[in-house]
């Protein structure tokens, strides 16, 4: 009787036919799917052509975004339908246009009444919304001021923030150093005070800056003279420009000591003549050829190169050059390559200084005279007078010291442009020399991510926790946070480490394993063995990968280049080398996260404290020694510029002494 029980090969052919089936079905309905999927595609393509085709041939604004909501480009024209329409009526390949309008998904438009109005919207609104596809400068810093206070005897002083009306500011200045530097100027020159109120308010006899003839004494009965007043008018109109009127009121002023025999007086305004005839020598400037009557002016050169591109600003107020700011756009190669039939002529150059003037002007103010590098567009400057309300102009080929200053700040922009490529070499080659020394593997070099921790604190008082993100080869300074420390011991660092994890990646954590969250690639920990175990029970706790883990330990002596790696997953400590790409990049890391905690925490201390912190708040700090302080440094502010070397050459104040007072003034 034969057998009925199937064969091996009667059931591999019939597992292979079911096995086909199954593909068969599977492969229909992936057909199906993508058949559904591209007329999906084609009927908000139509939908989108339907809607271009309504728009109105007026002046405004587009936005493009894609399928995830996030906006790609925005854009302005003056005839709306004819400028978004030509995105759409060709095939524009494999080009990055091309790129960009495949994944348009939907546009919003907004009618404007005028070019100058289209202009000054779109890059408010690139600004804002930060497109893929725009130039897009970030200049987050406010620019430093030089304020003169309205008190009877005004104080000179460094300013950033809002103005208050009782005041004067001079500047805008492109760095805090320009403005100090005009505060000496007026030291030397107009004797001012730069003291605190605090300080000023309090003193008995004048300070070491008066003995050093760097100020008058206003603080004492003997200072509080009518001088100090003229000095004050002779200041203000210096930094207004008024160069030749200063200099004709002091000789003025001179002469008339001369003829009543105040032969001393003559001379100490004699010596303030020359010395502000050394400054203005020292500036090369002559008013009536340099700026042609314009006291402020902004000078713009611009510099593409490798894929990045620089603007530098030298800045001119007063009649002075004060100095100058170098600006990095993001996204140039994407910017620079949409471009259409009416754009075709634009170089990079001129299409990355257009987008500079519009984005920066929007929140600076707007000079009279602009010079600059590349011709741009004559409704740009009509834009900025627009929103100025005053007439501004544009000067793309100057004579004379004008051209002086071009060539100064063309040469500015290609050397910063290429400190600039040379520094992003340096940071790609070390992210690559840590990724090998540690055997990471992350799946984009480019996004390698790195977040360091740091606790900070003065004798358990204040704690504060920091965390700061280096991520594209460069620290992400918008990404760094401080989290203030509560509920433990003061002083206790492993509690302090364990919360602020504990904080930082529980919700991360979360993110992470619903695939809507990324943790980093590595997380640093400014510490050793202690601080590593504490992080490893976080993670444990987490259920996070305890690979991600290391400490940065201090070696041998506590010397800066022998640091040692502790990982919290058992691995043996690593030593990178004096010399190690990776280690540089490591103290980096580490450092800037120890400057972000420490100024949190100095905040935080001194927010705490009646006044901040005072010479008062010191355990061993009496009044003997408080007044031997004050003294010997002319003030609080003198004793807090002063290193610890300096204060413990006070007569009773020990070394120890010296860096508590040094710690409780930072």
């Amino acid at each position: 009787m034969p057998s009925t029980t199937p064969s091996n090969t009667d059931l591999g052919d019939q597992q292979q036919a079911e096995w086909a089936a199954e593909r068969a079905v599977i492969e229909a309905a992936e057909r199906v799917r993508t058949a559904e999927v591209e007329a999906a595609a084609r009927e908000a393509r139509e939908r989108l052509v339907a809607e271009v085709n309504a728009l109105p041939a007026l002046p405004g604004v587009y936005r493009y975004f894609d399928a995830k909501g996030e906006v790609l480009y925005v854009g302005k024209a003056k005839d709306l339908k004819r400028r978004v329409s030509s995105y759409f009526q060709k095939n524009h390949g494999g080009t990055r246009i091309g790129m960009m309008v495949a994944r348009i998904a939907r546009l919003e438009t907004t009618v404007v009444r005028t070019e100058a109005e289209a202009l000054l919207l779109e890059n408010n609104l690139i600004k804002t919304l930060n497109p893929r596809f725009n130039i897009l400068f970030r200049d987050d810093k406010s620019y430093p001021y030089l304020k003169l206070s309205g008190h009877a005897y005004p104080r000179m002083s460094y300013y950033r923030g809002a103005v208050d009306k009782r005041h004067q500011y001079f500047g805008p200045f492109p760095s805090a150093w320009a403005v100090k530097e005009s505060i000496q100027l007026m030291q030397k020159v107009f004797k001012l005070r730069t003291c605190e109120d605090s300080v000023f308010n309090n003193r008995s006899r004048p300070c070491l800056l008066h003995q050093i003839k760097r100020c008058s004494g206003p603080c004492v009965p003997a200072g509080q003279t009518g001088e100090y007043a003229r000095n004050v008018v002779s200041a203000e109109r210096f930094l207004r420009g008024e160069t030749d009127e200063v200099m004709a009121a002091l000789q003025e002023q001179m002469g008339a000591h001369a003829e009543r025999f105040e032969y001393e007086l003559a001379a100490e305004v004699r010596n303030q003549i020359q010395a502000l005839s050394k400054v203005l020598q020292q500036q090369v400037i002559e008013e009536s050829s340099a700026t042609g009557g314009e006291r402020d002016v902004d000078v713009l050169a611009v510099k593409v190169q490798g894929g990045r591109a620089c603007v530098n600003l030298a800045m001119v107020r007063g009649g002075r050059h004060l100095g100058d700011r170098a600006f990095f756009p993001k996204h140039v190669d994407d910017a620079t390559a949409i471009r259409f039939d009416d754009e075709a002529a634009l170089s990079p150059e001129r299409q990355v200084l257009e987008a500079f003037m519009a984005q920066h002007y929007l929140s600076s103010p707007v000079p009279g005279l602009i010079v600059v590098s590349e011709a741009v567009d004559p409704g740009l400057a009509e834009a900025l007078g627009s929103q100025a309300g005053s007439r501004v102009t544009v000067q793309a080929q100057p004579r004379g010291q004008r051209r002086i200053w071009q060539e100064m700040c063309i040469k500015g922009a290609e050397l910063a442009l290429a400190r600039l490529l040379a520094e992003e070499g340096s940071q790609q080659a070390r992210t690559r020399a840590l990724v090998d020394a540690l055997d990471l593997a992350p799946p984009e070099i480019d996004k390698f991510r790195v977040e360091c921790f740091d606790i900070s604190h003065t004798a358990g008082e204040a704690t504060m926790a920091s965390c700061v993100v280096f991520e594209g080869h460069q620290m992400q300074s918008s990404q760094y946070r401080r989290y203030t420390i509560e509920g433990i011991t003061g002083g206790d660092d492993y509690a302090a480490m364990r919360q602020v994890l504990t904080r930082r990646y529980s919700k991360m954590a979360e993110a992470a394993q619903l695939g809507t969250g990324r943790l980093p690639d590595l997380v640093l920990v400014d510490g050793g063995r202690g601080q590593v175990s504490m992080a490893r029970e976080v993670f444990e706790e987490l259920g996070l990968d305890l690979g991600l883990i290391a400490g940065v330990e201090k070696g041998e002596g506590r010397k800066v280049g022998l640091e040692e790696l502790v990982f919290a997953d058992g691995r043996a400590k690593v030593y990178l080398g004096r010399d190690s790409a990776a280690l540089m990049l490591i103290a980096q890391i580490r450092d800037e996260a120890h400057r972000f905690a420490i100024t949190g925490m100095r905040a935080k201390r001194a927010a705490t404290r009646t006044g901040g912190s005072r010479l008062e708040d010191v355990p061993g700090v009496g009044p003997k020694k408080r007044s031997q302080l004050l003294q010997r440094f002319g003030g609080v502010r003198g004793v807090a510029g002063a290193s610890v070397d300096e204060l413990a050459g006070v007569k009773g104040i020990s070394r120890e002494l010296a860096e508590e007072i040094y710690r409780a003034l930072h």
